[in-house]
């Protein structure tokens, strides 16, 4: 298997925070969704990965470079949105083109300019009279315009509304289709994830906690819901996490068919990401 991403082991220690020994494959032609609560490391995984900020330890490879080595050609590559504007409020659409095109050696006008009509962006308002929905689709238009390799979201679709949101997915779609094309994409939209992405990595505290193809995670968990007593009475099952209420008791396991077959009287429902991300962070609390 080839890889547009390869981690090992990269750590960064912050006065309250660090990441620990994050290591974290891409594979080639595929959409991998990066999940985890606010403060958890995504934004300081790219970062670190991107070389934006300096890790402490770890190797990094990208398109089959070393990011330390290549780093100019490697940005080449790739094109990056994050969850704050890019560009400058007074800048419009027009002189965005003419100072990428200063920037990168592949930046395409006509392609540009396409996106711009598909998001229905003006070309000559200001940045600063966009909406934020306007301004991270202005971004997402101008890092595919330089026909990067591989594409870096950090919380991009978060300003946008549904509608918009599943336009910008269809074009992740479009992106990757030809096997040669790779997305990484921080969010804490799962929805957007469970629609798009084929595999799903969660960090937590800093550590990944798991690092998965996504159809194979979903197959394999599920909701197992009963009482107490039932709860206490299980054998051989591993349980991620609880909630209780005053109903009864929820838990989110592993072997979700192994489970209803072991135990055919109980409860067992199909989950998602977010009930995934949900139980894995909170465990047992009430």
């Amino acid at each position: 298997m080839e890889y547009a991403v390869r981690i090992q082991n990269l750590s960064k220690q912050y006065p309250d925070f660090s990441l620990n020994n994050i290591s974290l494959d891409i594979p080639k032609g595929s959409i991998m969704g990066l999940i985890g609560e606010n403060g958890s490391g995504k934004s300081t995984t790219i970062k670190a990965m991107l070389d934006i900020v300096k890790r402490d330890t770890g190797e990094v490879e990208i398109l089959g470079m070393d990011i330390r080595e290549r780093e100019q050609d490697i940005k080449e590559e790739i094109g990056a949105v994050f969850s704050e504007s890019q560009f400058h409020e007074f800048l419009n659409a027009v002189q965005i083109s003419g100072i990428m095109k200063r920037i990168y050696k592949n930046w395409d006008e006509e392609l540009f300019s396409s996106y711009l009509s598909r998001f229905a962006l003006p070309e000559k308002k200001k940045v600063k009279e966009y909406s934020r929905g306007m301004t991270m689709k202005l971004a997402i238009a101008a890092a595919l315009s330089h026909h990067p390799k591989l594409l870096i979201l950090d919380e991009a679709t978060s300003g946008l509304d549904p509608v918009a949101r599943d336009e910008i997915l269809d074009l992740f779609f479009e992106f990757i289709e030809d096997g040669e094309h790779s997305v990484l994409i921080a969010s804490h939209i799962t929805s957007d994830l469970d629609k798009v992405a084929d595999y799903i990595t969660m960090i937590h505290n800093g550590s990944i906690l798991f690092s998965e193809e996504k159809d194979q995670l979903l197959e394999d968990m599920g909701i197992l819901r009963c009482g107490e007593e039932a709860l206490a009475g299980l054998s051989g099952v591993r349980i991620v996490g609880v909630r209780r209420n005053p109903y009864g008791v929820e838990a989110l396991i592993h072997g979700r068919d192994i489970v209803k077959r072991r135990y055919p009287e109980l409860v067992v429902d199909r989950t998602n990401i977010e009930e995934i991300m949900l139980y894995s962070v909170r465990r047992d609390r009430k």
